[in-house]
């Protein structure tokens, strides 16, 4: 009985020492601290895809950016992602390239999409771009190589030209660190695989641009930020065997033909 009633003091004063420290969090203040970082990400976005869009040319046929927007809808649908939440923007650019900026815009060059061999390649790149987002790695790599009161800075119209172009630059063209790279690949093939597509197809695009096919010289701009890539393929190719899944086409194969054939003739058209 003793040891009973020794015990329910001791809980009793586990719970209210629990109580007392929770009664003296700011609640308030913390929902303040998380709605600053998200008009901080808000703003920065908007800052970045402006400077981009203002130096790049967008690729606006609707056809393929209507099939993109279609993959990433699904993507987003089957891993329980507000599709509203997520944009994609293609830019005609040789370049195979695809990179990330805050609060879900996703940057696609055409020279990536023209390199993808299958539609399941494209997602791959895509979700693993998206995962980059989620986990919040695209913010933690701006505040740890720019500096967090720098992109304040940025977003108080006191940031020059000059630095957003850098900050587009370190989006575009600098690696992750290997353990960020290597949560986002895991949770791309989660994100694929719940989507009905292989994640072995990501693995063999990793691996066939790091071999550097003659035909992708001078353009790997995504692989060369990306580096360790056939070390990648093997464990993207290890997890998602762990998983059992159907895949299934996202989009039609007749669109992914057509998608193709518009990103040839806009190459034929400008040589």
């Amino acid at each position: 009985m003793k040891t009973i009633f020794v015990r329910g003091i001791l809980s009793l004063g586990i719970l209210l020492a629990v109580w007392s420290g929770l009664s003296r969090i700011s609640w308030t203040g913390l929902f303040q601290i998380r709605e600053t970082r998200d008009t901080l990400k808000e703003d920065l976005s908007k800052i970045l895809w402006q400077m981009i869009e203002k130096n790049g040319s967008a690729f606006d046929d609707p056809y393929v950016t209507q099939a993109v927007d279609s993959i990433i809808r699904h993507v987003c649908q089957a891993n329980h992602i507000d599709p509203e939440t997520v944009k994609a923007h293609i830019l005609s650019e040789s370049e195979v390239n695809a990179f990330a900026l805050p609060q879900g815009h996703i940057i696609i060059h055409t020279g990536l999409i023209k390199a993808a061999g299958s539609q399941d390649e494209l997602t791959g790149v895509i979700c693993h771009e998206l995962a980059h987002i989620r986990l919040n790695h695209v913010m933690h790599k701006l505040t740890r190589e720019i500096g967090l009161s720098v992109l304040i800075s940025m977003t108080t119209g006191q940031g020059g030209g000059e630095l957003i172009r850098q900050t587009a630059k370190t989006l575009s063209s600098s690696a992750f660190d290997r353990k960020m790279e290597k949560e986002a690949d895991i949770k791309a093939v989660e994100y694929l695989i719940n989507a009905g597509a292989n994640p072995e197809d990501f693995a063999a695009f990793l691996y066939r641009l790091a071999d550097k096919e003659p035909e992708f010289m001078g353009y790997l701009g995504w692989i060369s930020t990306h580096p360790d890539s056939k070390e990648r393929a093997g464990y993207i190719i290890g997890h998602s065997q762990q998983k059992q899944a159907e895949y299934k086409e996202i989009i039609s194969g007749e669109t992914w033909n057509e998608l193709k054939r518009k990103l040839e003739d806009q190459s034929d058209r400008l040589q």
